[in-house]
């Protein structure tokens, strides 16, 4: 049997000649002339080697292949029109996966909200996300292994279209009695006396206060390094030394950890976060709709 020779529209002619007991009337249904349709309905016979019709001069009936052949004509077009159900989802951004990396302040502070409203607007949009440190995100998005990248600015992004996300204010941390906590403000340079708490070197963060300690030619003293906000929070509230992190990541640990925040005067110290992606009409659908989204958080 050679199955090239089935194509939809003869499937989908058959089906209506057994549904209105009428070559003709499936004609019409299917708009084919009734000679169009009577030589479609010979040729699927010929490829099935079967007779599938009785012609009868009131009408058709079909044979015992005959009825085997439409159960199996229906349900291919039933998944036919699902695959194309599925195809025009995915051309109209209803469906899909898109791929984030995102550095752990945006994580924190920012992408639950902004991701969950977007899930429950577009449901079957599926979002894979890490995350990295800033200079490990802008190679994942040059390399095409993320689609979108969310990273601090002042991180080398050439290649790359940046768009604004959301800003940011760092704050020192310290325990409650240390002699900063009671201070309303502070500059940077005044923090250098102390013993520092900060995040591991690649991270954008721990590369800001020591281009700034090394501008203002004082070295940074740096205590301990830990891999996650919580840890410098636990490490500054165990007397370890100072911090400092973005506000409204530490400020959910103040009471329960006993710190005091103390802003920082410097211009540096409010940061942009920042979208970036190789080319926005190279995206996906899918990739756009977040990208909008994300845009305009």
């Amino acid at each position: 049997m050679n199955v090239s020779r089935f194509d939809l529209v003869t499937l989908a002619l058959f089906v209506a000649v057994a549904r209105h007991g009428s070559i003709s009337a499936g004609a019409r249904q299917v708009h084919l002339a009734v000679g169009a349709a009577s030589r479609r309905i010979a040729d699927l016979e010929a490829a099935v080697n079967a007779p599938l019709l009785y012609r009868r001069a009131s009408g058709i009936e079909l044979t015992e292949p005959g009825q085997a052949c439409l159960t199996h004509a229906l349900r291919i077009l039933k998944d036919v029109e699902q695959m194309a159900g599925m195809m025009s989802d995915y051309s109209s951004g209803a469906r899909g996966t898109v791929r984030i990396w995102a550095n752990t302040s945006s994580i924190t502070q920012f992408l639950p909200d902004d991701l969950s409203s977007f899930m429950v607007a577009h449901p079957a949009i599926r979002i894979e996300l890490e995350e990295q440190n800033s200079s490990s995100i802008v190679a994942a998005v040059l390399e095409n292994r993320a689609d979108i990248g969310i990273f601090a600015d002042r991180t080398q992004a050439q290649g790359l279209v940046t768009l604004p996300y959301r800003d940011d204010e760092l704050v020192l941390i310290v325990p409650r009695g240390h002699a900063l906590a009671r201070k309303a403000s502070v500059r940077f340079v005044e923090t250098l006396d102390s013993d520092f708490v900060s995040l591991p070197e690649a991270t954008s963060l721990a590369n800001r206060l020591l281009e700034e300690s090394s501008r203002i030619e004082k070295p940074l003293r740096l205590r301990i390094q830990v891999r996650s906000f919580d840890a410098v929070c636990r490490m500054v509230a165990a007397g370890m030394g100072v911090g400092i992190l973005p506000r409204l990541a530490v400020e959910p640990h103040v009471r329960s950890m006993r710190l005091k925040l103390v802003p920082l005067e410097d211009a540096w110290a409010h940061r942009s976060l920042l979208l970036g992606v190789r080319d926005p009409d190279a995206l996906t659908v899918s990739a756009r709709l977040l990208l909008g989204h994300l845009e305009a958080s």
